[in-house]
């Protein structure tokens, strides 16, 4: 068994890919293509200090409930898990969140033929009322690439009057930030450790994002509903990026659960080192070739 920085860790592995995550957490670590370093960030053991105890962010992939709070999205995970074998992986289970009553659970499974992992996250409601929140799923990456945000395009209505997308930015962002490249098709943004961190989310129909790092594509696909609310003005995909670490984070619709009820969200992740062209779009392509 290998560790993070002192705390246990399991591997998942095929022909293509190998990822570890934690034995006590509902943590996924580190991920890579076989013979390549690994994509993540690593923020050793820096912890937040919340009324709850220390949170980690250690990097990585973490499954989250928005919309983001202080202390309830900060409540620790560190210890508990509870994990069992699946077809093609593992689901790692947490107890549930001190005040929130959620229990957190993740779901990994490799698929054997290509490189690609599939996400499935699971949050319950264990509390004694009904609540309502968004699962929320993110990923930190190491710096030094390019983060694809494809973007709506085309009109809304006939006429082309209405507008057809909405951008969210936070408060922190600079508009001038020489970082965030606004693209008519593609929002791109180039991962280099800048402060004050940037961050800024939208309404994504086409439901996948990508990250370009030392050669390697990486892409998160998830799925897209309509007609229904989503947290922060309405976004499903976000991107956040400091000096540290680059995330990429999708979500799922606002959804109120009553007590015992869970909602699902999951994502696919595909790895794609050498860019073929029947499996990876011309316009990314393109995107790719110029950088």
């Amino acid at each position: 068994m290998s560790d993070f920085h002192g705390e246990a860790t399991r591997v998942l592995e095929n022909q293509f890919i190998q990822l570890e995550y934690l034995a006590n957490s509902a943590r996924i670590v580190r991920f890579s293509p076989k013979g390549k370093a690994n994509l993540f960030a690593d923020l050793e053991k820096k912890p937040v200090q919340t009324p709850y105890g220390s949170f980690y962010f250690r990097g990585g992939h973490r499954l989250w409930h928005a919309p983001e709070a202080m202390p309830r999205t900060y409540i620790p995970d560190n210890e508990g898990a509870l994990v069992s074998d699946i077809p093609g992986g593992v689901r790692v289970e947490m107890p549930a969140e001190a005040w929130t009553h959620i229990a957190k659970s993740i779901a990994i499974q490799l698929n054997p033929d290509q490189p690609q992992v599939i996400i499935h996250h699971e949050l319950r409601n264990e509390g004694p009322w009904a609540v309502e929140f968004s699962p929320w799923a993110l990923t930190m990456f190491r710096l030094g690439g390019v983060a694809i945000f494809p973007q709506p395009v085309g009109n809304t209505d006939e006429a082309g009057l209405l507008s057809n997308r909405q951008l969210v930015v936070w408060p922190y962002t600079r508009l001038g930030e020489p970082r965030l490249h606004l693209r008519d098709d593609f929002i791109l943004v180039h991962a280099t450790p800048s402060l004050p961190p940037i961050k800024f989310g939208y309404f994504n129909p086409h439901g996948w994002m990508g990250y370009w790092l030392d050669g390697v594509l990486f892409v998160k696909r998830f799925d897209v509903q309509t007609g229904v609310s989503y947290p922060d003005h309405g976004c499903n995909a976000e991107s956040y990026c400091n000096d540290q670490f680059i995330e990429l984070e999708t979500l799922g619709p606002l959804t109120k659960l009553e007590p015992g009820e869970f909602v699902s969200h999951t994502e696919t992740w595909e790895v794609h080192t050498e860019l073929r062209s029947d499996l990876i779009p011309p316009e990314i392509q393109k995107i790719i070739a110029a950088l």
